[in-house]
């Protein structure tokens, strides 16, 4: 009977609709997860089926900061290293020297190139003291032969101490006052030679004060000739530097400065103030000064193999001491950038941008008072 029924229930239409029903239903139902396999494939590019994410966008890894002295810190890239090296090349402070000195301001150049190797306080305005000195001697010099005779006026014979003691009652020649006022700081000197080039004091210190202009030094003001304490008066120790290192280019002045001492043809031996002279290895000259209110200030040269310095200083309490550390400082410093330069340029053009000063003179014009260079000095009066 069962075989009977069975062909009769397969042909019934009921049983057919059923069938594709069942046969849709399957096939709906394998549609179905294929498309969530498929699903999960897609998202598995982006998501791990795990508890860790995916990696995020590579991002540009930062250099880490390298500390001065650091032992675990790695070799910097050459671009960092060249940063550093220019940077170092730049500094013109040293923090450790300037705890070393008492000078109200200071400053190191490099005679040929006008470099500045350390300054503190360079513009600072002061009183000059006798370092300025250098430019009445070097006015008296391109202005006077050493024979011209100087009569003191009793004003310049009563100038206070640092002194010579000259009498209005006789005469000098230029040649033994310029050297007072270079090697004894002689102020009786200096006010005599200035009378005896311009006429009087105020009118020399005017010729100073352009003369300095002239010679590269914007900051300075002279009053007197001898270089006391003066209202308005002042300079720098960028000016005493830049006029130092040019009148150093003149020869009869750096002779003269360079002496240790020297005899006069009144009997008197001048004997320089600038202990320097045998105290510091390279010195060839300098001058220094000092008053209540400018305390002790220098200016002076020293050389070293290819190495020249121009060394200043002002307002300082230990002022051999002083120069002494910016001299060793100084020839250092200048050491460690020939080593630079040797590895690398300064720039494209050769140039350095450490606080430069100008070493090209301008032009002196006084139409008041030829002043003369070179043998040709103004005849005698």
């Amino acid at each position: 009977m069962s075989k009977e029924i069975m062909p009769q229930l397969t042909n019934s239409p009921r049983y057919t609709s059923r069938c594709w029903v069942l046969f849709f239903g399957l096939l709906l139902l394998s549609a179905g997860a294929s498309s969530s396999a498929l699903a999960k494939n897609t998202a598995g590019i982006n998501i791990i089926a795990t508890t860790h994410k995916s990696l995020p966008a590579k991002v540009k890894e930062a250099h880490p900061t390298r500390l001065s002295g650091d032992p675990n810190a790695g070799e910097p890239s050459c671009a960092m290293q060249t940063q550093e090296d220019e940077g170092a090349r730049n500094v013109a402070f040293s923090s450790t020297l300037r705890k070393k000195l008492s000078s109200k301001s200071a400053i190191i150049m490099d005679a040929r190139t006008g470099q500045i190797l350390y300054a503190h306080e360079p513009d600072r305005p002061g009183q000059p003291a006798s370092t300025i000195k250098i430019i009445t001697a070097l006015i008296a010099i391109n202005s006077l032969r050493d024979t011209d005779m100087v009569k003191p006026s009793s004003r310049a014979a009563s100038m206070p101490r640092s002194k010579i003691y000259i009498s209005p009652k006789k005469s000098y020649v230029a040649d033994d006052l310029i050297n007072a006022v270079l090697l004894a700081s002689a102020n009786d000197a200096s006010v005599a030679l200035a009378e005896r080039v311009a006429g009087s004091e105020a009118s020399f210190a005017k010729l100073m004060t352009s003369k300095a202009r002239s010679l590269g030094a914007t900051h300075t003001q002279c009053k007197t000739a001898s270089g006391l304490t003066a209202p308005g008066q002042q300079t720098t120790v960028r000016d005493l530097a830049t006029v130092f290192n040019q009148a150093m280019r003149d020869r009869e002045f750096a002779e003269r400065i360079g002496r240790t001492k020297v005899g006069t043809r009144y009997g008197q031996v001048l004997r320089s103030h600038n202990k320097a002279m045998w105290r510091v290895d390279g010195a060839v000259g300098g001058k220094t000064g000092y008053t209540l209110a400018a305390r002790q200030t220098y200016v002076g040269k020293f050389s070293r193999g290819n190495t020249d310095l121009i060394v200043a200083l002002m307002g300082s309490e230990t002022m051999w001491a002083d120069v002494s550390r910016l001299v060793e400082y100084g020839f250092k410093r200048e050491q460690q950038l020939t080593a630079m330069n040797a590895t690398q340029p300064a720039g494209a053009d050769g140039s350095d941008s450490s606080l430069a000063l100008s070493s090209v003179p301008v032009s002196f014009h006084n139409n008041s008072l030829p002043v003369l260079t070179g043998s040709k000095k103004q005849p005698s009066l």
